[in-house]
């Protein structure tokens, strides 16, 4: 079997994935949209069961699958969904000292997400989630 290109291209998708948030946010830099991406995702993955975050890890890019599981420490406990400010604080958490998140942050970044995936597929994965998975992507 060929290598698929969601392997061959993963690191090219990944950094224009990365521009778009970078853009979409008025950030700086792509490591700023980094440090901001992994706060979302980091955020919507402490809601998730271990078996609904693989579930939903299935239906992202390679880099961004790789990401979403980054230093997952599955004894946190699994915190509900709350308001969108509340979620944005623990964005901005991450790395505080280099955490350049932007208010809209989530919206940011799940306006990119909604851009780069199938939405059918997007919301097909979300429909089988808790109460509020589908409300934190949307923009």
């Amino acid at each position: 079997m060929t290598v698929p290109m969601e392997y061959r291209e993963a690191t090219r998708d990944f950094e224009s994935f990365l521009i778009a948030v970078r853009d979409r946010a008025g950030l700086a830099t792509t490591n700023q949209a980094f440090t901001m991406v992994d706060g979302v995702l980091r955020t919507f993955r402490r809601r998730l069961e271990p078996a609904e975050a693989i579930a939903f890890a299935q239906v992202l890019p390679a880099c961004l699958r790789a990401l979403f599981i980054r230093d997952w420490d599955l004894d946190e406990p699994r915190k509900t969904f709350d308001t969108r400010e509340a979620m944005t604080l623990e964005v901005k958490a991450l790395r505080s000292e280099h955490n350049l998140s932007t208010e809209s942050a989530i919206a940011d970044v799940a306006s990119v997400l909604r851009e780069t995936l199938d939405i059918a597929v997007l919301d097909q994965a979300l429909a089988g989630l808790p109460a509020g998975a589908k409300r934190f992507w949307l923009t």
